[in-house]
């Protein structure tokens, strides 16, 4: 796969182990920065990580920030990117049986390295189940579309 990495200063202390990790994994990593622990806003790294998967030129994400939070609220905006923080290997496992997640944002302030690897671990090999799944997840991604105009709330199926 091809996996996009990005932190603001709040997960620089992670990244560069992340994105070797990844790599020892057999990905394609595009390292698109922070590159020091100098103040940043996490929203352009957001941007960048979730424009390439927008785009097709990345399969994922792995976004990092002091909590994970922002970051993947950031990315999230981005059409076509379903991006939720993850702080418990149930959750990252979750993510993609049944939301099809493209971006994880992790926290590189209160999660430790090794159980952060362990949370891109299996974000990468666990696969979407589909079934009612699509359904729902094809009813989080009208969003994106401008000319949807909301669901009526007395007929919402």
């Amino acid at each position: 796969m091809r996996i996009a990495v990005a932190c603001d200063h709040g997960g620089f202390v992670q990244k560069d182990a992340i994105v070797e990790h990844v790599r020892s994994l057999g990905h394609e990593v595009f390292d698109l920065g922070t590159n020091s622990e100098d103040s940043v806003d996490y929203p352009d790294f957001a941007d960048r990580a979730a424009r390439m998967v927008s785009r097709g030129d990345a399969d994922r994400a792995i976004l990092i920030c002091g909590t994970g939070i922002g970051i993947s609220m950031a990315a999230d905006k981005v059409a076509g990117v379903r991006a939720t923080p993850v702080q418990t290997p149930k959750f990252a496992e979750l993510c993609r049986q049944h939301n099809n997640a493209n971006a994880i944002g992790l926290s590189g302030r209160f999660v430790t390295l090794e159980q952060n690897l362990e949370l891109i671990d299996i974000f990468l090999t666990t696969e979407f189940e589909g079934g009612r799944h699509a359904t729902r997840v094809a009813k989080i991604m009208r969003e994106d579309d401008p000319d949807f105009q909301g669901v009526d709330a007395q007929n919402a199926e």
